[in-house]
């Protein structure tokens, strides 16, 4: 096998392992919104480039203030699906319902560097906006059917 394919296989096996851990993760989130807390899908979108696709988001509190954000999005590449995930903390603070939050995460050289995100939402709808030297657009998320 040459370097090339056992690169790209080695990438594909820790693409799906990865995967499988966020789809085991969602599952057993499934019915547990609470505030902020729990599952969330919609949509990604570039600004720079247009590109845009699926995005399923799994929140949890870690303490008072700060959430771990973990996201799943999907991505075609020429004819090739893709799917990425990363996750992220964020600093949320919240006022009559409304919730305001930012965090960053760095997706590494190859994916654009360091990601900045802000935003704001409700227990129903979230809407992050995000940056990095490339690339910027926006997450619009709201709750799956099935825990509204």
């Amino acid at each position: 096998m040459s370097p090339r394919a056992w690169i790209i296989s080695v990438g594909l096996v820790l693409l799906s392992v990865g995967c499988s851990t966020f789809d085991r993760d969602w599952e057993a989130a499934s019915n547990t919104a609470s505030g902020i807390e729990g599952q969330w899908v919609g949509r990604w979108h570039s600004d720079t480039n247009q590109h845009n696709d699926v995005l399923r988001c799994l929140i949890t509190r870690k303490e008072a203030g700060v959430y771990h954000t973990r996201f799943h999005a999907k991505y075609t590449w020429g004819i090739l699906p893709i799917s990425y995930g990363y996750g992220l903390d964020m600093t949320v603070t919240e006022a009559n319902g409304q919730y305001q939050f930012q965090g960053q995460a760095d997706l590494g050289k190859l994916a654009g560097g360091v990601y900045h995100y802000d935003g704001s939402g409700t227990t129903n709808q979230l809407q992050f906006n995000y940056r990095s030297p490339k690339d910027h657009g926006t997450f619009s998320l709201e709750r799956p059917e099935e825990t509204k």
